[in-house]
């Protein structure tokens, strides 16, 4: 059986992979697979709104089983920003890069004890006939004003997960497939996966 994760960002696609090859023998295409499909445009106001247009649009489109999520940085002391902005922070084409530095200098005009957010992940399991399944994931953690490892992606060399002495940008991957806010909404993504399992 196919299963589609929603996305072209080939570090979410592997990190989903990697997680859910160990467990289930579906085959999990991505929109790579799909090159003339045209994503839908991320209206929504939130996480779950994103990942419910992008999961509903895609199963229905390509008549398969979809797994689509949206996620990102959210911190409080500048109203939740990036927040569902997080891919486009700095400006529609922006780099990774460029949203590390706007985020950066919003930091800097903070108190440190201020300088905490967190990952939020939505995520949908959707069908050809509708939406399926939602849930949330997410990882907590303080911020910081230089960057720090070359892994991962997005805000992840700014991020310092509490209990570890490590930002995203220094762990190995084994480590924080383990604990990312993707992995904690993919668990909870498991009980409807098992069910899908056992239909085949």
């Amino acid at each position: 059986m196919e299963i589609v994760i929603a996305s072209k960002n080939l570090h979410k696609i592997r990190e989903i992979r990697s997680i859910l090859k160990r467990h289930y023998p579906f085959d999990f295409l991505s929109l790579l697979d799909f090159p003339s499909y045209i994503p839908p445009e991320e209206t929504g106001t939130s996480f779950e709104e994103n990942a419910f247009i992008k999961a509903t649009q895609a199963a229905s489109t390509l008549k398969k089983w979809v797994i689509a999520e949206d996620s990102g940085l959210v911190v409080p002391a500048l109203q939740d920003e990036p927040g569902v902005y997080s891919a486009r922070y700095a400006g529609e084409n922006a780099t990774d890069k460029d949203n590390r530095l706007k985020l950066i200098k919003a930091l800097d005009q903070i108190e440190e004890s201020e300088r905490t957010g967190y990952y939020m992940c939505a995520m949908a399991l959707a069908s050809p006939d509708g939406i399926q399944v939602q849930v949330k994931g997410s990882c907590e953690g303080s911020l910081l004003l230089k960057p720090r490892g070359s892994q991962g992606f997005g805000y992840d060399p700014l991020f310092l997960k509490y209990d570890y002495n490590k930002t995203f940008g220094e762990m190995d991957e084994e480590t924080k497939n383990r604990i990312s806010h993707r992995r904690k909404a993919l668990d909870k993504l498991i009980p409807s996966l098992d069910n899908l399992l056992k239909k085949q």
